[in-house]
Order: C-alpha cells, then structure tokens, then sequence
C-alpha cells in the first residue's frame, strides 16, 4: 500500500481559499489539455463520431482516457498536486460518453491508485460515478449530451422555467445535476469519513462550496465542448470532400455531352460525301466512349491521359486526313504525375476546333510535357489562327464564348485552388499555347489483396 504524502495546505503566501481556487482553474486547465491531447489522435476522434461503439472502442475509449486520469490521481499521491486529480469527472465523462462499462472502467483505473494510498472509498465511488455517468447517457437523447458546453449553467434559469412551463424533463438541467450531486455527495463522504478515506476538496463556507460545485461541472463540461467542436469539424470537412467530388464529377459530365456532340455533328456532315469516313468515325466514337464508360476516376496518370487523348485525335486525323499533323514531346518523368481525367482532351480539341479547323493548308498540333519547380507542366500549342485579346479573355471566363475552356480552368481551381494555372498565349495569325501547371503529384502503389 502507497503511503500518502500529502501536502493539503499549499504554498504559505497564499491562504486557504486562495489555494483552494488556483486549484479550481488549474485542474479546468488539466482537463482541457487531457480532451485536446486525446481528440488529437485519429483512432480516439472516431469513436466519438459514432454513437454505436464496439467494445473494442469502448475499451480504446477507457483506457485511453483513464491512463493520463489515473497518472493524475498518482501525481496527486506522490506529490500533493491535488489539480491533477479528477477521479469523479473522469468517471462519470466516460460513462456519459461511452455508456456505463467504460465509465465504471475508468472508476476502477482512477481508484486503484487512491485505494492503494487507504483511501478505501475511492473505488466504490469512483466506479459508482462511472454508472451515473452510463445511466444517464442510456437515459437521455445522445444530441443532448453534445450540447452540454462550459456555458451551460449560464442558461440554468431558463432551462429550469422551460421544464416547468412544458411539465418535461429537460435533460440538460440533469446532465447538470448529476456531477453537483455527486459532488455534493463526495462533500458529505469526505467530513464523514475524512480526507484519508475519500480525496476531496473541503469547501469551508458556502461560496466555496458553490465554487467547488461549478469547477466540477465544467470538469464535465470542456472536455464535451472540445470533443463536440472535433466532431462537427470532421463532419464539415466531409461535407466539404463530398460537395468537392460533387463539382467535378459534374464538370466531367459537362465534357462528355460536350465532346459528343461536336463529334457527331462531324459524322452528320461526312455520312453523305464521305460515309466511309464517317463509318471509322463512329467506330473511334465508340473506343473512346467505351474507355469513358468504364473509368469512373477522377484522377489518372498522365500516361493515361495521353492515351485518351490519342484516342479522340484518331478520330480527328480521320475528319482532317493529312492536313493535320500531331506531335509530341513528353518527358518521360512525367508520364506517371497524377492529373484530372478528361483534361488535356478539351484544349486539344479547342486547338483544332479555333485554331486549325478554318486555316487553309495544312496544321500542326504540338503536346509537350515537362516539369518545372514542383509542377507538372503541359502545353499544347497549335500553329492555327491565333486568338484576340478579347476571345483570349472570354475563353476562360464564365458566360464567354464556348465551355471547353472554361471546364477546364473551373475544374482546376475547385481541385487544386491557386496551386494550378492555365494560361493562353497567341498571336493572331500565328497560333495559340495553352499551358497547364498543376501540382506534381503520384498515384499511390496498388498492391494485389
């Protein structure tokens, strides 16, 4: 058994009651830093997303928070730092989170410690705050405990005259009751049987007391507020991944109907001059929609990329013949960056669409890759008519003249925001760059199962 040093009267420049209040807000302070600490790690922040935990969450749950509980308990022992010590809030916060096993766990793990040091209540009481704790949460709407925050007692009186008004029971006033009773009880364990029996901080006049009863309640309370303010967090970020994946799968779908559409209006106007031109169209048509059907990937390789691409300038080369001429200079380092399926497609087609498809004589289309200051940088440049300042402003713009483009540029600023650029570069006669900058990035190994 642990001989208990105690050290119940503090510093000598400070009386009492002043020693008694610093202990107040420095075990809030505790409490605060023990809910930051453990909301920080992943596995902890996800048990308390779910309100139906397994036991093995439940007991990650107790042991998670009852280890650094019970070290405080130990401190207090073993070096008379009584802020340390949270032996009912600990319990009873487990039990109301995590249901009345893992409250009456964490009781046992704060217990034991004290027990060992004669403090022969501590274990029944502890364990009994635990299942207070569990009780009330198979009690009360789960939402309601969430909404327990460090203001709540600010709110007393009017929870108290809505529960009288309805003739309800209003369950924040008994998330509020319970850590005062039991506080009030540990009081009365405490004079009865003395502070070797049971740890407790002796209120000697009624504003103390009042003290004493707050400084446990929010010893409740803060933990609840942070680890609320962790979930709703998590929640909003996922909201936010699902709205982004949401914007793009339709700034795809905006590309597919798009694309379709000028193609067949090309087959329309060859079926009668040219119906075996017309006949190769729609079997490249249908290669390429086919690869679209069963890729559901937002991002590929630009290897991939490149490939579709070849794909729709197959069917290109067909309408154009020999007037068209496509080359290529990709490094090879960049083949395998990672970029956003059905991206280079659009400035391809809008280079032979703007830039060839009304010259007279022959065209040439370039798309050279290369990477450049932790970007992956791809160009396409054609040697078309060239584009005006104004067509040049109005192609990335919303509401301008054709939407390729503008796909395109909107795409890229919902997935990469200001990290990524498209750029247009022309000169009226001569022909147009369009250049892509996106962050560098590789898809991770896929690994067999």
């Amino acid at each position: 058994m642990l001989d208990s040093p105690r050290v119940p009267h503090g510093p000598t420049f400070l009386s009492a009651n002043q020693v008694l209040l610093t202990t107040l807000l420095v075990q809030l302070a505790v409490v605060a830093v023990v809910a930051t600490m453990l909301v920080r790690f992943w596995r902890f922040r996800r048990i308390l997303l779910s309100e139906r935990r397994p036991w093995s969450d439940r007991l990650v749950f107790a042991v998670a928070l009852g280890v650094p509980l019970s070290l405080g308990v130990v401190s207090r022992l073993l070096l008379g730092y009584n802020a340390a010590d949270v032996s009912l809030a600990g319990p009873f916060l487990a039990g109301l989170i995590a249901g009345p096993y893992a409250g009456a766990l964490v009781g046992v793990m704060v217990g034991l410690p004290a027990f060992a040091a004669h403090e022969i209540i501590a274990v029944p009481f502890a364990v009994g705050c635990g299942f207070a704790g569990g009780g009330l949460r198979e009690l009360c709407p789960k939402e309601a405990i969430w909404h327990f925050s460090p203001f709540v007692f600010t709110r007393v009186l009017r929870y108290l005259w809505a529960a009288l008004r309805r003739f309800e029971v209003d369950w924040q006033i008994a998330l509020i009751a319970a850590p005062i009773g039991l506080e009030l009880l540990r009081q009365a364990l405490g004079r009865r049987f003395g502070e070797e029996r049971l740890f407790y901080l002796p209120a000697d006049s009624p504003w103390l007391l009042v003290l004493v009863l707050v400084g446990t309640m929010l010893s409740v309370a803060i933990p609840i507020k942070i680890w609320n303010n962790a979930r709703i967090e998590h929640k909003l970020e996922e909201q936010e991944k699902l709205l982004m994946a949401a914007r793009i799968q339709s700034l795809t779908n905006q590309i597919n109907p798009h694309f379709l559409f000028n193609t067949l209006a090309s087959i329309s106007s060859l079926i009668r001059s040219q119906p075996e031109t017309a006949r190769l169209l729609i079997i490249r048509l249908s290669m390429l929609l086919r690869r679209l059907l069963r890729s559901q990937d937002h991002f590929v390789t630009l290897r991939d990329e490149l490939s579709a691409v070849d794909e729709y300038l197959d069917i290109e080369c067909v309408r154009f013949g020999a007037s068209l001429q496509v080359d290529k200079d990709i490094a090879p380092d960049t083949l395998a960056q990672v970029v956003p399926s059905m991206i280079l497609q659009p400035l391809v087609e809008n280079s032979i669409k703007h830039g060839l498809a009304n010259k007279i004589g022959g065209g040439r289309v370039l798309i050279r890759s290369s990477r450049y200051r932790g970007q992956t940088v791809v160009e396409v440049i054609d040697n078309g008519l060239g584009m005006t300042r104004e067509q040049i402003d109005s192609a990335l713009t919303r509401g301008g003249r054709g939407i390729g483009l503008q796909n395109v540029n909107e795409r890229l600023h919902v997935i990469y925001g200001a990290h990524c650029r498209l750029s247009i570069h022309s000169i009226p006669g001569e022909g147009t760059l369009l250049r892509l900058e996106i962050p560098e990035a590789v898809l991770p190994d896929r690994r067999s199962a």
